[in-house]
């Protein structure tokens, strides 16, 4: 099975304005990848660029598959580990590029297999129940759209917070005082809290009853986080900090965090999710499952690995529920309230409406 050709896409979505502590997103900055191979065969793969994150952008994701695509045209797309080789060997870093080839072999693997991909992973279906997630506004604001969530079902809800802390603290009297005593809340800083401020904040924040708190700090402060963990009330997950295996390792090696959070974006796709993973288990580590701007079609990818690795406990797969004005997939995954479900069909068992992306930019290699 050999790639013969590559089309790849400025998979732009349309979103309402989207506020962590670190940026404003206008538009979920995906990249769509669709290669076809000898067999008939043909694979889909997507990412979604958070560049105050991880640094890059959809205009560089799309310039590297560029690259990518002429490395791996006429090659084996059955040999996962040359081919994802090859990728790390050309370049450091650009994980969210990375991770759209990563889904593509994937993709074109449990097809092969005829299998869908959860199950070509080993794994079976079970219930995998999403939170969903507030982003920054003002208290006010942010309580009304908290209460607008659980009216609609959601009973677990993400808050993005990572201010200055006592507006932080103001914005969570609200969302508590507004919400249910049994909905759960957690909360997510996005590193934007120094050591002093993320001590305050957590010991503060802890009467509201608070799950957990993802990245607090900066990740140059990592050697921060054992302290901090003695220190709240509230357990830390570590996001920024775990890009990948390694990090994992040395995060549980310093206890430095109670969770993990996985995203494919993040790390380079579901290779290196595997691998976060299996360190975490092995270490009795909990993780959640995570994602950025993504559509249907990569979030579909996302419930089949959450449905093979039973170690995810957590899921932030709420992303097509946060304002994107525009849904061009076809198949896939859907919501059955805050449960996500999947058919059976081959592979990811999602498409891209061809319709919408002649739309796009894009590039035949």
């Amino acid at each position: 099975m050999k790639f013969t050709a590559f089309e790849i896409y400025k998979y732009s979505i349309p979103i309402e304005p989207f506020t962590i502590a670190t940026g404003t997103m206008h538009f979920a900055q995906n990249v769509l990848v669709k290669a076809y191979t000898d067999n008939g065969l043909t694979g889909l793969g997507e990412c979604s660029a958070f560049p105050m994150i991880v640094g890059e952008t959809q205009a560089t994701g799309f310039e590297m598959a560029k690259d990518f695509a002429a490395i791996w045209k006429d090659k084996d797309a059955a040999n996962m580990e040359a081919r994802l080789a090859e990728l790390h060997l050309y370049t450091a870093g650009n994980y969210t590029i990375k991770s759209a080839f990563d889904m593509v072999l994937y993709d074109l693997a449990a097809k092969k297999a005829s299998m869908p991909l959860y199950q070509y992973l080993g794994g079976q279906k079970r219930k995998i129940i999403t939170d969903v997630t507030v982003g920054i506004d003002t208290p006010e604001g942010m309580a009304a759209s908290a209460v607008k969530f659980e009216s609609q079902g959601f009973n677990i809800i993400k808050v993005k917070l990572g201010k200055k802390p006592d507006a932080d603290i103001e914005r969570m009297q609200h969302i508590r005082r507004a919400l249910k005593p049994e909905t759960q809340i957690r909360i997510d800083a996005n590193q934007g809290w120094t050591f002093e401020e993320a001590v305050y904040a957590l010991q503060e924040l802890a009467k509201y009853d608070i799950a957990f708190c993802e990245q607090p700090m900066r990740t140059y402060n990592d050697e921060l986080l054992p302290a901090l963990c003695e220190q709240s009330p509230i357990a830390i997950m570590a996001d920024e900090s775990v890009y990948t295996h390694r990090d994992a390792e040395r995060i549980i090696r310093n206890k430095a965090a109670k969770y993990i959070n996985i995203k494919f974006a993040k790390s380079g796709g579901i290779n290196e999710a595997i691998l976060i993973n299996q360190v975490a288990e092995k270490n009795g580590v909990q993780c959640m499952l995570g994602s950025m701007l993504e559509s249907r079609l990569a979030l579909t990818a996302n419930v089949h690995f959450a449905m093979a690795h039973t170690n995810l406990h957590y899921f932030d797969l709420d992303t097509c529920l946060l304002g994107q004005l525009a849904d061009p997939v076809i198949g896939g995954f859907w919501y059955n309230g805050m449960e996500l479900e999947i058919t059976d069909a081959p592979g990811i068992g999602a498409d891209v409406d061809q319709a919408y992306l002649d739309k796009l930019e894009s590039v035949k290699i």
